[in-house]
């Protein structure tokens, strides 16, 4: 049978808002700290990486985007692994402590790296940890909340994952102004000596985790291959066709980076806008889930596509660094407005044992839609083999096109003054 929940205005009427964040169960916490050291280990060294290639190897924009494309595809298929294969075991910590582990070991291997080969391989290997961990850690998220609480919790969970990057930027930022100044190209030594440096933060996440997070003991029987299990919602499917779209235009930020550059802005300029977007983003997050229990996930999301699209068309016309430093906060806007609100949408959708599957079909879907969208961006710019492409207003263009596209359709399927239905 089909059931009709209460509208979100209805339904989260009691709801607590963000001045009531202490309040929430310790696992929110422990895991928004985990993420906190991860995202402060990884935006030291992964937001670099553009440049390593680039300044460093010579890389072309085409290999990055293949090379950025391919290690989110590999994450997504593992995201989606993981996912059923948590719901199937009805255990969730044990897989997320595994991946953030994994993640862990493959980041001194950057160090190592002379080639772009060699930087696919740790990438591939650093994203399947990333891809081990991300479903089974959104559920423990979802099933640690009352769903009154749901967004509040995802968004402090992204508040504290993107303090943490802002912190990582920082501390890059200071190295590679200690150790270069202000030279408009990465040098390979400050590259590896910032690696060495994001190793620590990411030990202090997985114990963290090990020691902090309590699993519910699962007195269900778990299910096997034999056992029948419900198909996912036609609503759920339905969102997964408008993130595909939506997703497909947004390529890697690696190529947002490279924007950057082509304004005259250093590597030590451009991770300052960095830690710009971040801080807004952190800033924005837990308000913009909170709030998006009180009035829907849907107004937020249009809100939140739509002005994507306008900062692409800017990314596409600016040409001063002030004008690239507005943009970075407005981009830092429109995740804050939508990447919790997002996650939380997901478990809206669909019925509490599905949620493993059902995260893991979100993430993979997300990170499938990045490689072509990586690659169409990096031919869109540079093109491939002889033929040099359109030049850098193209993909940004074509990102702004595309999520107007995945803004109306979803306009039609999720309208903002419906209650959503799971079948």
């Amino acid at each position: 049978m089909s059931q009709s929940p209460e509208s979100p205005q209805q339904k989260n009427k009691e709801a607590k808002g963000w001045h009531n964040v202490r309040q929430l169960p310790r696992n929110i916490w422990v895991l928004t700290l985990a993420s906190f050291f991860t995202d402060v280990s990884s935006d030291m060294l992964i937001h670099l990486l553009p440049f390593f290639l680039a300044n460093v190897l010579g890389m072309r924009t085409v290999t990055i985007g293949f090379i950025e494309g391919l290690a989110e595809t590999t994450s997504s298929l593992v995201k989606l692994v993981s996912g059923r294969l948590s719901d199937r075991l009805g255990r969730y910590k044990g897989l997320t402590v595994a991946g953030y582990a994994l993640s862990t070991v493959a980041k001194p291997f950057f160090a190592l790296a002379a080639s772009w080969p060699a930087v696919l391989t740790v990438r591939f290997v650093e994203r399947i940890g990333k891809g081990v961990r991300t479903a089974p850690r959104d559920v423990l998220i979802a099933g640690s909340i009352d769903d009154r609480q749901r967004g509040l919790a995802f968004g402090l969970h992204r508040a504290g994952d993107t303090a943490g990057a802002a912190i990582g930027l920082l501390i890059a930022l200071l190295v590679i102004w200690r150790l270069q100044g202000n030279q408009l190209d990465l040098a390979q030594g400050t590259f590896q000596t910032i690696v060495w440096l994001s190793i620590l933060p990411a030990v202090t996440a997985v114990l963290l985790l090990a020691f902090g997070v309590r699993e519910k003991k699962q007195a269900a029987p778990v299910a096997t291959d034999s056992t029948p299990s419900l198909p996912l919602p036609r609503l759920f499917k339905r969102y997964l066709v408008v993130l595909t779209l939506f997703t497909l235009g947004n390529s890697s930020d690696a190529f947002l980076m490279l924007r950057a550059q082509t304004t005259g802005l250093t590597v030590v300029q451009v991770m300052g806008l960095s830690v710009l977007f971040n801080l807004v983003y952190a800033s924005l997050s837990g308000p913009a889930g909170s709030l998006s229990d009180r009035v829907g996930r849907q107004r937020l999301l249009l809100v939140g596509w739509v002005l994507y699209a306008l900062i692409y068309v800017g990314f596409a016309l600016i040409q001063t660094p002030w004008q690239m430093a507005l943009l970075f906060m407005g981009y830092g806007i429109y995740y804050g407005l939508t990447q919790g609100v997002a996650k939380a949408f997901v478990a809206d959708l669909v019925q509490k044992e599905q949620r493993g599957t059902a995260y893991g079909w979100f993430n993979a879907v997300v990170g499938l839609a990045v490689l072509p969208a990586s690659l169409l961006a990096g031919v869109l710019w540079q093109g491939v083999g002889s033929w040099s492409g359109f030049g850098v207003q193209m993909p940004f263009f074509a990102g702004a096109a595309l999520s107007i596209l995945a803004a109306a359709l979803f306009f039609v399927w999720f309208p903002p003054h419906r209650p959503v239905k799971y079948f």
